[in-house]
């Protein structure tokens, strides 16, 4: 059968596109203070590859990561640099978030850009309010961080690649949205999981918010993996599984067989480089299966998974966002999920930049948070 004509809808989707939706006003305000080129639309959008064979090999070979928090935990563990220089510092669970007040992102050194990797790695997710931040600005942070993922499809701010656009509202308008199907990312996921080395920190800057609503939750892999009982672990530990893209792409050739997502596997558990503690790598947005498993055995096992990470609330925490606010959380470790119970009656408007880390790895030797910390007990 000959290959079927690409449709044009399809050549106009993978196109750079000038979006006409009015930018909020201090979203506006925060690109023209640092010199973006809104001339010709908001945001950019890239050319997207239409063929599988080609995203593939967008960072399709092995690469050197030499982890910030690492480096930390190597220098100075205590992470003084960075928590002297705070004026306040603030746990917001016992197990995962953490608010620093005080510090400007932009202005910190090497040690403490290193420091504040390592204290994500502790606490999962941290928190800086009233940040004066450039696109520019957020991109080298993430440089310092590791190789600041360019995505092939989201759209980017204009003339700053890899710092990427998370808009709402125009998203709902490729992706109708409404209060049973939420709009923007109204579910559990982790970012970049198909990726051969996938996320480490991601930094999202937050520039519009809504009044109300709006929250993100972060809920933390390593508690999720000790709410499981030992001898379950057992069960999991060293297992693979398959995680996909959330972006498909047609099969160069086949294109009749419809789109097709990135695979790749990686361990089910994994272990951080900078704590060396285990943790859950699933999520129930982008794993597929558990490798060496019938379709019935990986399912029952992974939606419970899902469950212990989702529905512990002790092992999350929601974000009240404000103005001008950045998150850097450790996409290793954790899953995420925006809330839109705001339903887009007011603008929201963030730029991300994200850097990719090791290739995940498991070891059956390394400790659990709690055990770690001494916080174990005999049924742990």
């Amino acid at each position: 059968m000959a290959p079927m004509a690409i449709d044009a809808r399809i050549i106009d989707v993978v196109q750079p596109k000038k979006d006409t939706l009015g930018l909020p006003a201090p979203t506006k305000a925060r690109l023209e203070k640092a010199g973006i080129d809104l001339s010709n639309g908001y945001p950019y959008r890239p050319a997207a590859p239409l063929y599988l064979d080609d995203a593939y090999k967008i960072r399709g070979t092995n690469r050197d990561h030499d982890d910030a928090g690492a480096r930390a935990k190597k220098s100075n563990p205590s992470k003084s640099n960075l928590l002297n220089a705070a004026s306040k510092v603030t746990h917001l669970t016992s197990h995962i978030g953490t608010e620093i007040e005080g510090l400007q992102l932009k202005d910190l050194n090497d040690q403490q850009r290193d420091e504040l990797a390592l204290l994500i790695a502790e606490r999962s997710v941290v928190f800086f309010r009233d940040q004066d931040i450039s696109p520019q600005q957020q991109r080298t942070l993430g440089d310092h961080y590791g190789v600041v993922e360019v995505h092939p499809q989201a759209p980017h701010v204009p003339g700053v690649e890899g710092t990427t656009v998370i808009w709402p509202a125009l998203q709902a308008t490729e992706r109708k949205a409404d209060f049973r199907n939420p709009g923007g990312a109204s579910r559990w996921h982790t970012d970049l999981v198909h990726e051969l080395q996938p996320a480490g920190i991601t930094h999202l800057h937050n520039d519009t918010v809504p009044t109300i609503g709006g929250d993100t939750l972060w809920a933390s892999g390593y508690s999720a993996y000790e709410k499981l009982s030992p001898e379950f672990r057992k069960i999991i530990d060293g297992r693979r599984a398959v995680y996909c893209s959330a972006h498909t792409y047609l099969e160069r050739g086949n294109e009749n067989a419809g789109p097709k997502h990135i695979l790749r596997e990686h361990p089910l558990v994994r272990v951080h480089p900078a704590t060396g503690w285990k943790s859950l790598f699933v999520n129930r947005a982008m794993t597929r299966s558990i490798v060496g498993l019938d379709k019935a055995e990986s399912d029952v096992i992974l939606n419970y998974l899902y469950d212990v990470y989702e529905k512990n609330v002790d092992i999350q925490v929601r974000f009240k966002w404000t103005p001008r606010t950045s998150a850097l959380w450790d996409n290793r470790i954790t899953i995420h999920n925006a809330s839109w119970d705001y339903e887009g009656s007011e603008p929201r408007h963030g730029t991300r930049v994200t850097s990719l880390a090791e290739k995940p790895f498991f070891d059956a030797d390394a400790p659990t948070r709690r055990q770690a910390l001494g916080l174990a007990g005999p049924e742990d």
